[in-house]
């Protein structure tokens, strides 16, 4: 498997992760499987959080996977906190409590990575700072990141917080391009102008922080109103565009989808969300297809986006 630099961190991880958010939706021997399939893929970052599935998956995993210190050094574990029963909190407090929570769920003394999993309208930088340092120098967590947050949301806590911000988890996908959209618009007054994350893509190249592509499948909000343009009737031009380029490239439409986004010199990490093996191998047979230009815009315009 490729890898690429997390940020400007030095750890090297795959170029498409695993997101664990529906571990616990199978049943235990395939999700055994599934994991298994992970690592022989290479495949060996695992994202999670400490909400996903009612506080659960993170335990699944660590059962799953049969955590050992021997397993803990093969893999990269990444977790995210701030989300609490209907409302959000970056309190210091609860940073602290929630980590300890992941690592006890997840069977290990640290975690890779950390992010804070979205934004809260009432974060103090100040505690977010003091509890980040004391994460690090207690080596729980050894690099941190923010999943969903704008620049200058970036930009405030990185007034406080010493620590680089490695990345940032960002909705993307062929049909719901809109970071992608505004930079190309530029100056215009179509649809594809509205700059609705403060140039949150450039930002992040700019800063060395790594863009981890959520629901690369999806077109809408993935809860409520959206879905799955692939094989989707929504989406015509698009499912043909992908299917020719699959047979070219002889692999499925899943790894055209996600080698849409590999393509982008961003270096974007997707996180797969798939519990299925063989879905999981369609995933990575992307990391070996580099599209063309007019390939990778005519997928675009086929998802209806536009050119000025």
């Amino acid at each position: 498997m490729r890898t690429i630099n997390l940020g400007n961190s030095g750890l090297q991880v795959p170029v498409i992760a695993i997101g664990c958010m529906r571990i616990n939706k199978v049943e235990r021997k395939e999700a055994e499987r599934f994991v298994k399939t992970a690592l022989e893929l290479g495949t060996n970052f695992f994202d999670h959080a400490d909400r996903y599935g009612g506080a659960t998956c993170e335990a699944i995993f660590a059962d799953v996977i049969g955590m050992t210190p021997a397993v803990r050094e093969k893999i990269i574990l990444q977790s995210k906190c701030g989300i609490q029963q209907g409302y959000f909190d970056f309190s210091k407090d609860h940073i602290l409590e929630a980590v300890d929570g992941s690592l006890k769920k997840l069977k290990t003394d640290y975690l890779d990575v950390l992010l804070l999993h979205r934004p809260d309208a009432l974060m103090e930088p100040e505690e977010v700072a003091v509890a980040f340092n004391e994460l690090q120098t207690k080596g729980k967590v050894r690099h941190f990141g923010v999943s969903n947050h704008n620049p200058t949301q970036i930009q405030l806590l990185r007034k406080l917080v010493k620590q680089p911000l490695v990345a940032n988890q960002l909705q993307l996908s062929i049909a719901n391009a809109t970071m992608i959209s505004a930079g190309l618009h530029v100056n215009m007054l179509e649809d594809g102008a509205v700059n609705r994350d403060c140039g949150v893509l450039d930002f992040c190249r700019l800063h060395d922080i790594t863009i981890q592509a959520w629901s690369p499948f999806q077109y809408g909000n993935p809860f409520g109103g959206g879905g799955v343009f692939l094989g989707s009737e929504k989406y015509p031009a698009l499912n043909a565009a992908i299917d020719e380029l699959a047979k070219k490239y002889e692999v499925t439409n899943t790894a055209i989808a996600l080698a849409w986004i590999l393509r982008h010199p961003a270096h974007i990490q997707p996180l797969t969300g798939t519990m299925n093996s063989d879905r999981l191998r369609d995933c990575v047979a992307a990391a070996d297809i580099v599209l063309t230009r007019e390939e990778w815009y005519g997928l675009y315009k086929a998802a209806g986006n536009t050119l000025p």
